[in-house]
């Protein structure tokens, strides 16, 4: 059913394949004016018996489709999205022109370096601007996310102990590190051991001193997110760096909180040997939905041997790239990465400055803890400590007192008009509510965010069922997410 108005009601926007008619098209296509060519013949079972199926739509039923969808979404440039620990923030338009300079959005990946020196004189001046900000020796821009730059940063450290002629498979990871860091040792086949973090929510020295004991010489890593997940500062750094190393491990940081830090704090300069960036959060290109990204990771020169290859080089004012490293760990992306994001990020370092990136990360801070004390005193704290970027509350007191929990106020907040926080992590918080204002909210708008939860909150209490089953203004009721993710449906198809 097409989507229509009744009483300011709309219906449900059916599929793009549910519309149009046998033989509409949207474009004019000539007559085929070459011989036809039989397929088959060459590609045998690659070629389609049936045709595939696509939806026979006119332009303007294509065209309003997809714009209803858009408008039917929350984005960063329309609501206030604050999601913890992904640094949903502004992202500047200037950014997105210069991605579309037809220089860049139009240079084939595979133009010889001669013919595309442009594209790598901006990779090699980011690589360069990154090392700087991060107090690294090298930086390589191929990872295409987060996640990626875990697992190659995790590469060149098992390649650095097999060059010394030792092979430990042991990384220690605290309880406020990010999901993905596991699975990133995993897929190095790196076994995880786990530790707890302190009392008060950061690494205490005297803890991991007896977890490393016990692990000995197989110490390949310990992984830290600093900030770390409860969006508390690392203190302890410069006693851990010392620990690590004593014992031939690294020290890997996960550097996806690096707008609480960025012109304020270097990595490198804390003891770190490796960390990766998130592009898409800190150096601002949208990445809401999944993409796109870019992780790049910044190391110390004992790392730069194993580097993944090419390595973009400069000679005087040329620039080539350099396949011949014997000890790289290879290609982990096609091409040099994911170029556009790369693009957005160089400007964005640019048109900021020394100066500009360091008062971004100030009023980031400034920002998440404004929050957290108009907000403390309705919804506790995860720990009472100055945040950095972002501050998880809990639902502890509300769900005990009225039977309301995290994800109930995540969903009303929808009809507040507000993009619900990141919910349940950190896992060491019981019903977790992880909220980064980011530096580009205004006063205005982070007050708006704490009276709509003010008001939920009360709603709990007087009105719990006008709670527990929200959202109500949305085209669709609360969801049943436990079936889309047992049973997902990632296709359309006849079928109901």
């Amino acid at each position: 059913m097409a989507m229509e108005a009744v009483h300011g009601l709309q219906f449900e926007e059916a599929p793009i394949f549910e519309r149009g008619s046998v033989g509409r098209c949207g474009a004019s296509l000539s007559v085929l004016d070459v011989p036809e060519v039989d397929l088959g013949g060459e590609y045998g079972e690659l070629v389609r018996k049936v045709p595939a199926g696509l939806p026979e739509v006119s332009e303007p039923e294509v065209f309003r489709h997809f714009v209803r969808l858009s408008q039917h979404n929350f984005s960063v440039d329309t609501q206030f999205y604050p999601l913890g620990s992904c640094t949903m923030k502004h992202n500047p338009k200037v950014n997105e022109w210069a991605a579309r300079l037809v220089g860049f959005s139009g240079l084939h990946p595979a133009t010889p370096a001669d013919f595309a020196q442009g594209a790598l004189s901006l990779i090699w001046h980011l690589e360069r601007a990154l090392a700087e900000i991060c107090g690294m020796d090298d930086v390589s821009l191929q990872p295409a996310a987060g996640a990626q730059g875990e697992v190659t940063g995790l590469m060149m450290i098992r390649a650095y102990h097999q060059a010394k002629g030792r092979a430990p498979r042991t990384v220690l990871v605290p309880d406020t590190a990010h999901g993905t860091n596991p699975a990133s040792c995993a897929l190095n086949g790196l076994q995880v051991k786990p530790f707890p973090s302190g009392d008060d929510g950061i690494i205490d020295p005297a803890k991991l001193s007896g977890v490393v004991d016990q692990v000995g010489d197989d110490l390949a890593a310990v992984m830290i997110t600093n900030p770390n997940t409860l969006g508390l500062f690392e203190s302890a750094l410069p006693t851990i760096d010392n620990m690590v190393h004593e014992r031939g491990g690294m020290l890997y940081g996960d550097g996806a909180n690096l707008n609480a830090l960025m012109g304020r704090a270097r990595p490198g300069d804390l003891g770190f040997d490796v960390v990766q960036l998130n592009l898409h959060k800190t150096f601002s290109t949208p990445h809401g939905g999944g993409g796109p990204g870019a992780g790049p990771i910044a190391f110390k020169a004992s790392l730069i041997p194993f580097q993944p290859r090419p390595v973009v080089c400069r000679k005087d004012d040329r620039f080539r790239l350099e396949v011949d490293r014997p000890h790289s760990i290879g290609r982990v992306r096609s091409y040099f990465g994911n170029f556009g994001v790369m693009v957005r990020a160089y400007t964005y370092i640019r048109e900021l400055g020394a100066e500009g990136l360091k008062q971004a990360t100030d009023m980031a801070v400034l920002n998440a803890n404004y929050l957290a004390a108009l907000l403390k005193d309705t919804f506790p704290l995860a720990q009472e400590k100055t945040s950095m970027h972002e501050a998880v509350f809990s639902d502890r007191v509300l769900e005990a007192e009225t039977g309301i929990k995290t994800l109930d106020i995540a969903k009303r907040l929808i009809d507040y008009g507000f993009h619900p926080p990141t919910v349940y992590f950190p896992l060491v918080v019981k019903g977790a509510m992880m909220i980064e204002p980011t530096e580009t909210e205004s006063k205005e708008t982070i007050e708006a965010f704490v009276s709509a939860m003010k008001s939920i909150e009360r709603e709990a209490r007087e009105s719990p069922e006008l709670v527990r089953e929200a959202p109500h203004l949305t085209r669709l009721d609360r969801l049943d997410e436990a079936r889309a993710a047992r049973k997902p449906r990632l296709r359309w198809s006849q079928e109901p």
